[in-house]
């Protein structure tokens, strides 16, 4: 029987680190096999184009590279890691848990774009990603909401407000806004269950948040 694939996507300091393995221990104690992956794989060969971007190599913007090339980088490190590490696991009928995937280029290189363009891109990375190479839809994404101003909040807690530590992304503030338009756009577009992670301009508890993620997950696993 095939496995369930969930991804965790949102904008940085959104906690998906923290909510998929608070998952992962809900699911393992009930009894599931369970899979987490987490992307960009930094520690992978494949990463390294994406690296050299992120950090700049290309230049110092976003901007300097196009959403098409970009998406590309990032692609091809989610295939190596797909045919290496749980492609087989997913066939076996694990539950794999990804931080990041394929809705990451939705919600970062769309945002790169003028809005009439948004669709465009999105219909060729759906088609490129999971029909031309082969990489499998998820069953389930949850797309944790925060706005631009709680994540650069987020970002400057956790870099001890050290710019130098920032990728490209991270610091422009710019393109973070941007982002976070894009994120909703695309989470209509692809029917991703949305969490909202932030009330009055703030974190919600983890654990309030954590109830939300189970909630729409036992739906998939019930259904």
């Amino acid at each position: 029987m095939k496995g369930k694939l969930i991804v965790f996507e949102g904008m940085d300091g959104s906690g998906k680190a923290t909510q998929n393995k608070r998952l992962y221990d809900t699911l393992v104690s009930a009894g599931y096999k369970v899979r987490r992956i987490s992307f960009p794989d930094y520690e992978a060969p494949s990463s390294a184009l994406l690296r050299m971007y992120l950090n700049g190599a290309f230049g110092d913007k976003p901007d300097s590279v196009n959403g098409y090339v970009a998406s590309a980088f990032f692609a091809v490190d989610r295939i190596a890691s797909y045919l290496s590490k749980w492609r087989t696991a997913l066939d076996d009928g694990e539950i794999v848990l990804l931080d990041r995937y394929t809705t990451s280029n939705m919600v970062h290189q769309t945002s790169k774009l003028p809005r009439e363009q948004w669709d465009e891109y999105l219909d060729w990375l759906y088609d490129f990603e999971f029909n031309r190479l082969g990489l499998p839809a998820p069953d389930l994404t949850l797309y944790l909401r925060v706005s631009a101003d709680i994540s650069e909040k987020m970002l400057a807690k956790r870099y001890g407000n050290d710019e130098s530590k920032k990728d490209i992304h991270e610091r422009d503030e710019d393109y973070l806004r941007r982002c976070e338009e894009s994120g909703m756009y695309s989470a209509k577009k692809f029917g991703w269950k949305v969490i909202e992670c932030a009330e009055n301009g703030e974190l919600r508890p983890i654990d309030e948040i954590a109830e939300d993620v189970l909630r729409e997950v036992s739906v998939l696993l019930n259904a």
